[in-house]
């Protein structure tokens, strides 16, 4: 019982630290979407559009909002579908960067692709410890028998 209640602890932690990333991005890109785009692993050598990065934020925002969800009420559907959503975002992302790794240094490219790649494991780990957690939406009182 105390080891299905620290993966509970683990994984609503994992689901805040998601979410505060998707809000750090989200900030960044709708306050300053130019500041954003001028950094060498996003631009890539690509024209700047303001309105795809605000749609961009906005997306980002919207991906904090679920995962907050999730970490607040630790519904075994809504975790998985935040937790999913996440990934399949992350991961496309991974791919599409492949693809401009010529525009910037070695260095650069080791270390982007090292933070994507984390971005992608992260919340397969985190379905992987929710499929090991007791389930997440039944009642307290049929919990406790």
């Amino acid at each position: 019982m105390r080891a299905v209640r620290q993966r509970r602890v683990w994984l609503r932690g994992g689901l805040v630290a998601l979410m505060f990333l998707q809000l750090t991005l989200a900030g960044w890109i709708l306050v300053s979407p130019r500041s954003f785009f001028d950094r060498p692993w996003v631009g890539m050598g690509m024209a700047y559009n303001e309105h795809l990065l605000l749609d961009f934020g906005a997306m980002n925002l919207a991906l904090a909002v679920v995962l907050g969800a999730a970490a607040r009420v630790m519904e075994r559907r809504l975790t998985r579908t935040a937790l999913l959503s996440t990934l399949v975002f992350w991961s496309v992302h991974f791919v599409v960067h492949l693809r401009y790794l010529h525009t910037m240094s070695a260095a650069d490219d080791a270390w982007l692709m090292t933070a994507l790649g984390l971005s992608v494991v992260a919340p397969a780990v985190l379905l992987i410890l929710e499929r090991r957690t007791d389930p997440l939406d039944l009642p307290s009182a049929v919990r406790n028998g």
